[in-house]
């Protein structure tokens, strides 16, 4: 898959001076606020018709923002596309650790699952464009990226020496991901939480990350919210 392409016009480091501190934090929320309203629209725009029929000017018109906002922050549709994508995956797998979770989980497995049957009509939308087999390599990259950060942060597993952080991380990401795929095929009755649990018996909590290292020494948005209000893992 190629290279994820990111969002090239970020807003500029703020100087030290307090007026323009305070100036370009407004600039930052606006600029948040634009992105958000042109991913929700291309979002819903794909759950109404296929993604290869939706143009700039359909989103720019859902969204309500102009052609020359749009081309400050993207390269058309597929950048828009590609980039609201990475930024949701960068929040949810590394949500654990950015929210100071006191669990031994090693990825927010729960929340995304929930995000992933809450969203089933985007979901299919998405296997209808084609697109994805592409959005959940790009899943299974950063979730391994998390991992193992979150990896390196639990008090009960021990130091790895490289690169078997990165692997074993690589291991767990591409069963969550391989899980997920199956069980979205397979049949709706298969819960949510049978994913969760079936997932959690393979890679389980530190406790089994511990006993896997002397063996062999090897959840779009509003995810911050769902933490806010409780969600953990059961």
């Amino acid at each position: 898959m190629p290279a994820t392409k990111m969002a090239r016009k970020r807003t500029k480091k703020a100087p030290l001076s307090g007026n323009a501190a305070k100036s370009a934090d407004k600039t930052d929320r606006r600029v948040v606020r634009t992105r958000d309203v042109l991913g929700d629209a291309l979002v819903a725009l794909m759950q109404e018709r296929p993604f290869e029929s939706i143009t700039v000017q359909h989103v720019l018109d859902r969204a309500g923002v102009s052609r020359s906002t749009f081309y400050e922050h993207y390269e058309g549709k597929n950048d828009l596309f590609l980039s609201d994508a990475a930024e949701f995956f960068e929040a949810m797998s590394t949500a654990l650790s950015k929210h100071g979770d006191k669990s031994s989980r090693v990825a927010p497995v729960c929340e995304f699952f929930a995000h992933v049957a809450e969203q089933r009509q985007f979901h299919d939308a998405l296997i209808a464009s084609g697109k994805i087999q592409d959005l959940w390599e790009m899943g299974e990259e950063y979730f391994a990226r998390g991992i193992e950060q979150r990896l390196q942060e639990l008090p009960g597993v021990p130091t790895m020496a490289p690169p078997r952080p990165a692997a074993l991380a690589r291991a767990f990401a591409g069963a969550l991901f391989s899980l997920l795929s199956w069980g979205s095929r397979a049949t709706r009755r298969c819960q949510r939480h049978r994913w969760t649990n079936f997932f959690i018996a393979w890679c389980g909590p530190a406790s089994e990350c511990r006993r896997q290292s002397k063996l062999s020494r090897p959840n779009y948005r509003n995810v911050s919210s769902k933490f806010e209000a409780g969600l953990r893992m059961e």
